[in-house]
Parts: structure tokens; sequence; C-alpha cells
């Protein structure tokens, strides 16, 4: 049966002329009744097979049908046709421009045509031995078929129309709903890139300078080779214990379902950072201004964060004799940072355009953060030598 129906709506045309011959085959019957010697019997023919044609061709090209069937009641008034079983191609028409998108006007012509036929009607065949309340009342009764199939097809045409709007919002939010995802899947994967190059790039840089160190003083050292090597396999765990996390957080897609492996840094932390970069050979000076207090989760670790970026650039580009000055300043509304050093500092790429060659990445993930969190950063070579960052981070984001 879905066949059948699916088939059905693949060859409207078909169907509509279907139906013109049945309706061709009821007129037939009238036009038999037509007497043979009188003028009309030949216009009936012709009026009949016209509006069959009407119907077969109404849903291809409903504006030419209109203006045929209205040229075929025209017709009939003037030669003086009777109103036929074939006139019922009239109230499909109606319904059928009214229902289709088209010109407004070819709906308006339904409309008012349709509701002046019985009238004309009327007028031109009155019936005999009915006063005339009688007259009026059937002419109105005979109008309302007329104007229902206008209102029907209107009707018609206002659902679909707000079927295919719906069906519009739906793809829409449905394209909008992939958009987002894939902007989500995209965020995603630059904060874990950038939670993987600060902890790979800091750590890693601490235990390939103090397994350099360890070399180096291996035979006339032993005690500091030990003591390099105790510091090569603290850092290593450490960077174990982030990179557990992070696998934990690609694993079950929750930052919080991966809490267990190991907490996030946060600004207490950046201490313990200091004093790790000072083992590994890089003297830092830290100072805390203002009231020490705890700060919302991102903020702090976009701050550990920073810190422990700037550090590993000044390990990577200051020199052997680099020094760095870290202050953390707590204001009412937020976190001021500055880490600076008096080292050899970077070359213009690395700060401007991000690097070429994969270089660079750290100062673009330091923007990232800060510009998640509403903050702000400055980054470039100091008057004096060296290289300096500042950022300030508002406790509630820029809106």
């Amino acid at each position: 049966m879905q066949r059948l129906y699916d088939f059905l709506r693949r060859h409207p045309t078909g169907v509509d002329s279907f139906w013109a011959v049945m309706l061709s085959g009821f007129s037939a019957l009238w036009v038999g009744t037509v007497p043979e010697d009188g003028p009309h019997r030949g216009v009936a023919v012709v009026i009949v097979l016209l509006f069959g044609l009407v119907v077969a061709l109404r849903r291809r090209v409903p504006e030419v049908m209109l203006l045929l069937a209205v040229a075929l009641g025209c017709a009939q008034l003037v030669v003086g046709l009777q109103p036929n079983p074939a006139d019922f191609a009239m109230l499909v028409i109606i319904y059928t421009v009214a229902a289709h998108d088209g010109p407004r006007w070819a709906s308006r012509l339904a409309l008012v045509g349709g509701a002046c036929a019985a009238t004309i009607s009327q007028l031109r065949w009155p019936l005999e031995g009915v006063s005339t309340p009688g007259q009026v009342f059937f002419t109105v009764v005979m109008s309302v078929p007329f104007v229902l199939a206008w209102v029907l097809g209107d009707s018609m045409r206002t659902r679909r129309a707000y079927l295919a709007q719906l069906e519009e919002r739906t793809d829409r939010l449905e394209r909008e709903r992939e958009a987002q995802a894939k902007v989500a899947v995209a965020a995603e994967r630059a904060r874990i890139a950038r939670e993987l190059h600060d902890v790979v790039a800091h750590n890693v840089s601490v235990m390939v300078v103090q397994a350099d160190g360890a070399a180096y003083v291996l035979d006339s050292s032993p005690e500091q080779a030990r003591q390099a090597l105790e510091t090569i396999s603290s850092t290593g765990r450490q960077a174990l214990a982030e990179m557990r996390r992070l696998l934990g957080i690609l694993r079950t897609g929750e930052p919080e379902e991966a809490g267990e492996y190991v907490p996030q840094p946060d600004v207490q932390q950046i201490e313990d950072l200091v004093e790790q970069v000072r083992t590994a050979g890089l003297p830092v000076e830290f100072t805390v201004e203002g009231t020490p207090r705890r700060l919302p989760s991102g903020v702090e670790l976009t701050a550990y964060r920073i810190v422990q970026e700037a550090l590993t650039n000044t390990r990577k580009h200051g020199g052997p004799d680099a020094g760095a000055k870290v202050r953390l300043t707590y204001f009412d509304d937020g976190l001021g940072l500055l880490v600076e050093d008096d080292g050899r500092g970077a070359a213009q790429e690395m700060y401007v355009d991000g690097g070429a060659d994969g270089r660079g990445h750290g100062l673009i993930g330091m923007r990232e953060r800060v510009g998640m969190v509403g903050g702000t950063l400055d980054a470039g070579p100091r008057p004096g030598g060296g290289f300096r960052i500042s950022a300030l981070l508002p406790l509630q984001p820029a809106r």
C-alpha cells in the first residue's frame, strides 16, 4: 500500500488525468441531454473536454488553468449553456490555485471568481417559481463550496509553508549544533595541546639541563651528579603524574572525572615551581605582593602555566648566565603576574608571529589561556635586555 501511495505522489499529473477522465465521463451523460439540433451541443462537448484539461493540468500550470476556467465560464454565459457536472472543475482549480505557492493575484482571482460564480449563475438562470428571498438563500448556499474550496487550499498552503519553515529551522539548528560541537572539540584539543606543551616543555627541559649537569660533574663531583639524578627522577614522576591526568581527561571526557589522577596546579604551587627551577640552575627571585587568597581554579591554573612557560623560555633562550624575577600581585579584582629575565631574550617572530616550524607555541598558549579567563597579556623584550611577560587575570571574565 505504501508503494502505491509513493507511486501516486511521484506521478501527480497521472492521478489528475484519471480524475479528469472520470469527470468528463460523468459530464458526457449530461451532454447527451442537450438537443441534437441545438447550437449548444458541439459547444458543450468542447467545454466539457476543456474542463477535463483544467483538472488534468491543474498542478503543472495552475495559473494558466485558472484563466482557462474563467474563459470557459464566460463562454457558458455567452452561449447560455446551463451549469453542468463539468463545472466541478472550477472548485478543483480554485482549491489548487489557493494551495499553490504562486503569484498572489491568481489566488485573489480564484477567491473573487468563486464568490461571484453562484451569483452570476443565478442572475443568468434564475430559478422559476422561487421567491426573491429563496433565490438569495440558494445563491448563498451555492457560494459556500467555492469559498470553502479556496479556504481549504489557502490553509493547505499555509500549513506547507509552516512545515517547510520548521524543517528549515530544524536543519539550521542541526547545523549550528554540529558547528558548536566542532568548536567544542577544537577548543578541547587546543586546551589539551596547551597542557601537553606546558608539561612536556617544562619538565623535559629541566631533565635535560640536569642530565647535562650530571654528565659534566659525574667524575669530579659524584654527590652533585647524584642530586641531579634525584632531580631528574622527581621531575619525571611529576611529568608522569601530569600526563596521567591528561590521559584521564582524554579517556573520560570530563576533567572532573580525571581529578583522581592528580590535582591541577594552582598559585600556591608556583613557589615549588620556582624552587624546582632554581635547583635546575636558573637563579629566580620570587616575590608576592598583596594578601594571598584562593582564586577561581581557571585563574590559578592559568597563572601557574604562565610562570611555568616563562621560566622554561628563559632556560631555553636566556643563555647560560641569565637570571629571572617572578612577582605575583594580588589586587582586589584580580591577580597580576610579572616574569622577566636579563638574558638574551627571544627573536621577534617568537613573540609577534608565533614562531616558525612549530616554535613559539608556548606564547600562543599563554595568550589563549589568558583570553579564556578574560585577562590581558603583554610579552616582549625588555628595554635593557632580556624578556618580559606581564599578565593581568581578573576574578570575573570580561563580557
